[in-house]
């Protein structure tokens, strides 16, 4: 049994192999291990074997809570009680009128997002797999840059995402 995994560099964004027992990190594949055990190395099918994702990705999004939001409430709204299906509604309403257009996206986050990140037009920066919610990364990295999603669910609410790198 190895003693090595794959990790992912917090600086770098990169995978990089490290040996749980002697602490050894390096960039390169540990000599010694064929292809497959290096493919059956912890850590091996998240960071490795998605080489058709990049390391890390950058989103905007307009954030609409709702009641069974893990946190309702926000910067325009102290206590949020409409439901998810009206969430929704709203978010395909603002969908209808962005029409695809990244101006339109952060002007409307600007003033309607549940989000913080609504001072910046809904932009969330960069970011690496591990670091959001499950569907809202998979939602993001499946976008092409310059694409917007379809309403995207999570803990937090419901989701318009805008993948601008």
């Amino acid at each position: 049994m190895s003693s090595w995994e794959v990790r992912i560099s917090s600086s770098r964004g990169v995978p990089y192999f490290f040996n749980i027992e002697t602490r050894e990190s390096m960039w390169e594949a540990p000599p010694g291990l064929t292809q497959d055990q290096i493919a059956a190395l912890p850590g091996a099918k998240q960071y490795l074997l998605n080489s058709d994702r990049p390391a890390q990705v950058r989103a905007s999004h307009l954030l609409v809570k709702h009641r069974d939001s893990r946190r309702p409430s926000s910067w325009k709204e102290a206590k949020i009680t409409r439901s998810k299906e009206e969430a929704i509604e709203m978010l395909e309403e603002y969908a209808s009128e962005i029409n695809g257009s990244p101006e339109k996206f952060a002007e409307l986050a600007s003033k309607y997002s549940d989000c913080s990140s609504h001072s910046n037009g809904g932009d969330l920066g960069y970011f690496k797999p591990g670091q959001m919610q499950k569907p809202f990364e998979d939602a993001t990295y499946s976008l092409k840059v310059g694409e917007i999603s379809d309403v995207i669910s999570t803990d937090s609410g419901v989701h318009l995402i805008l993948r601008t790198a």
